[in-house]
């Protein structure tokens, strides 16, 4: 091959059917990249109700812990027992409509989060979110004093906002210590329900 063929074959410029193959390739991993982005938004936000179900299982089992005796006064000489219980059923979810999440947060008012009383609800368990929620939350409770009790926490979400929810819970029961007395556990893991929709 001479110079001047080197020449010319070095000027030549790309082919219709190679810049097109470009085109195709840049295409896909566009698409690509979008839907990986896209799956990363939505568990970024999932993030949300699962650190928040941590905690919300972690307040349950400390009111759990915090001792309660009646409210009465004693005789003189006389004594009270020290009971040690779950809170009850939260009576409202925060928000109260899965209509408040669809596809937006929610800020939510203190006054949500203090509804109930000393041993019913959200005031009982102490939990409270400050900043925009994603999910709606629920807490219930059954046999709260017996060995067996239950609790479970809950959050709801619309993330894309198509009237499906998702469901994040985690749970804790009463069970008999092995030193005597009874403890609360907690699940060791949050059981998901369509996390990403």
């Amino acid at each position: 091959m001479n110079f001047r063929n080197y020449k010319r074959l070095a000027q030549r410029g790309f082919t219709l059917i190679e810049l097109m193959i470009v085109v195709v390739i840049i295409g896909i991993l566009a698409a690509l990249a979008i839907y990986g982005v896209t799956r990363y938004m939505r568990n970024s936000k999932t993030a949300e109700a699962r650190n928040s179900l941590g905690q919300l299982g972690k307040d349950a089992a400390a009111a759990y812990n915090r001792e309660g005796m009646a409210a009465t006064v004693l005789a003189l000489g006389g004594a009270t027992g020290v009971v040690n219980r779950l809170c009850e059923t939260a009576t409202a979810t925060v928000p109260a409509s899965a209509a408040d999440i669809k596809g937006q947060k929610y800020q939510s008012s203190p006054a949500e989060w203090t509804a109930g009383s000393r041993t019913v609800g959200w005031q009982c368990v102490r939990f409270s979110m400050e900043s925009p929620q994603y999910y709606m939350y629920g807490y219930s409770a059954t046999d709260v004093e017996n060995t067996g009790g239950t609790f479970t926490g809950t959050a709801q979400g619309d993330l894309n906002g198509d009237d499906t929810l998702s469901t994040f819970s985690i749970s804790g029961t009463i069970q008999e210590g092995t030193t005597g007395g009874k403890i609360v556990t907690l699940a060791p893991n949050i059981e998901e329900v369509n996390p990403e929709e």
